[in-house]
């Protein structure tokens, strides 16, 4: 076989058009699978004899994973399988055919394992069916309700069960784990129950996907939310989340304190502090003072606290209501973020005596950002709309 497949090696495909491409796509897809259970059935047998053993692994999957450079995960994922086809021949026979592939028959056995004994034969051999026409994605779906076509009765009370399991698994499984790399940026995992993650994820796409404004045509249209704007609207949610509704340590609510002197206040170039220990630019600062929910300490010459606070900085929801209807949006040229989803920008600082009213300006996140980062320029243009171009 091995010599058979090293021949195709150096066949050239450029003679191959397009339907013989494809039913060649469609052919070696198959083959895959085909290909893939030889290599289950043959670890399960090895399994069986105790293939690892006599060289002292620890188990016939480690030794597999060793012996081909594969990670453990994928081999003892591969071995589970193994183990699960060789208990339902009819799922192996249509995998050994290459009629349900590899993931497929993993929807399939997880579907299957948690049904009632009677009703897993029945299940398998509908699922199998529905495989030629549906992805894992979708069978999961279904072989998620296929109680409900075997046994309507008794699908309600299996689902209810299945739910609870899985609603409890999820609260153990509940984690979340953040790394500082040292140089401006934290990485973090989580896992979360569905419910919680469906409510995160909503929360995110109202910020994430904008709604264009209507175009030349008169149509709407919506952005795609990419995982860089998935991680921006992240961000907007922790600057936005109410701090007076967290919980209190000490008698002080959960708030960040940022700590900067006068002159950075003014437009100076001096990092800031945050009380956690983090350092960050000026131009954030200034930022984070004007619009999101921390507690600016502003500090004289001798580090003594000249002002903490931020009520008086931030624009009252009538202030913005009637800053939404007059402005429609981001003032920044080009620019189509909706009043919602922008920020209360300050034209003339608060630090410089400006006030906080609905004379000032909505700025999208990214816009805003730019109006108090040093190295650009804010310009107000003829209509009204503002542009920023870089310092030289």
């Amino acid at each position: 076989m091995q010599s058979q497949l090293a021949d195709l090696a150096d066949v050239s495909l450029w003679s191959m058009d397009a339907d013989e491409s494809a039913a060649t796509l469609t052919a070696v897809t198959r083959l895959s699978a085909q290909l893939a259970e030889l290599e289950m059935r043959v670890a399960e047998h090895a399994k069986t004899v105790g293939v690892g053993d006599s060289v002292g692994a620890t188990s016939t999957t480690n030794f597999w994973a060793h012996a081909t450079h594969q990670t453990r995960t994928a081999a003892y994922g591969k071995m589970r399988l193994a183990v699960a086809l060789a208990a339902r021949p009819a799922l192996r026979t249509a995998v050994a055919a290459g009629d349900v592939l590899v993931d497929q028959a993993r929807v399939i056995v997880d579907a299957v394992e948690v049904l009632p004994a009677e009703h897993r034969d029945e299940a398998e051999a509908m699922l199998i069916k529905f495989a030629a026409d549906h992805d894992a994605q979708a069978l999961k779906k279904l072989g998620r309700r296929i109680l409900e076509f075997l046994d309507p009765e008794a699908a309600e009370a299996h689902e209810a069960k299945q739910l609870e399991d899985e609603e409890r698994d999820a609260a153990r499984s509940t984690k979340l784990t953040m790394t500082d790399d040292g140089h401006g940026k934290v990485h973090g995992r989580f896992t979360l129950p569905s419910a919680q993650a469906a409510m995160l994820k909503k929360a995110l796409l109202a910020f994430a996907a904008p709604k264009h404004r209507a175009a030349v045509d008169g149509s709407l249209g919506e952005r795609r939310p990419s995982a860089e704007r998935m991680g921006q609207a992240f961000v907007e949610l922790i600057e936005r989340y109410p701090t007076k509704k967290l919980p209190k340590a000490g008698g002080v609510s959960a708030t960040v304190v940022v700590t900067m002197d006068i002159s950075t206040l003014m437009g100076g170039l001096r990092a800031a502090s945050l009380d956690t220990g983090e350092r960050i630019t000026a131009g954030q600062a200034r930022r984070l003072a004007c619009e999101a929910g921390i507690i600016p300490a502003v500090l004289g010459g001798k580090s003594q606290v000249l002002d903490l606070g931020r009520k008086r900085r931030f624009h009252t929801e009538s202030q913005r209501i009637a800053m939404a209807i007059e402005q429609g949006g981001c003032n920044a040229e080009g620019c189509d973020w909706p009043p919602g989803l922008c920020h209360g920008h300050h034209p003339i600082p608060w630090s410089e005596g400006g006030e906080t009213n609905k004379d000032g300006m909505l700025l999208c996140p990214h816009h805003h950002a730019r109006a108090h980062d040093p190295k650009f320029t804010m310009t107000k243009q003829a209509g009204g709309k503002v542009a920023f171009t870089r310092r030289t």
